[in-house]
């Protein structure tokens, strides 16, 4: 299995909602309007395709100097654990490299924990700082 990481350019509704729908991603499937206008005001949308096969996205939003949000990352389920969101997320990493903060927001369970601390990523109080969420 080849997989390529490329710019995501040209917005596909249909891929885009089968790939969030394979995932379980139902509050995004559930407002396509919405996911769409989301895509439109990326700072940076990557795809990994295994040939011409959309099965990964990683979406980055922020002003690409201080601070970026990894948006979403994620994987086709036959696709996962065999290094394809790892990419994805070096990648990104790789491009905004001089940018101070990449942060994210995850659910919390031991696998994605260990995901993206495998990839450097520490929690918010480990750099003596705190997040909050509006409800």
């Amino acid at each position: 299995m080849t997989i390529s990481v490329k710019p995501y350019t040209k917005y596909q509704e249909q891929e885009i909602l089968a790939l969030y729908s394979s995932v379980g991603w139902t509050a995004y499937t559930d407002h396509p309007e919405i996911l769409r206008s989301g895509f439109q005001k990326s700072l940076l949308i990557l795809g990994a395709y295994d040939e011409d096969n959309l099965v990964g996205i990683i979406r980055a939003v922020g002003d690409g100097h201080t601070v970026i949000l990894i948006q979403d990352i994620l994987v086709c389920p036959g696709y996962q654990r065999k290094g394809v969101g790892t990419r994805l997320v070096q990648e990104v990493i790789h491009q905004f490299s001089s940018v101070r903060q990449i942060l994210l927001v995850t659910d919390d369970t031991f696998q994605t924990r260990a995901f993206y601390e495998s990839l450097g990523f520490g929690e918010l109080s480990e750099f003596q700082c705190c997040g909050f969420l509006h409800r």
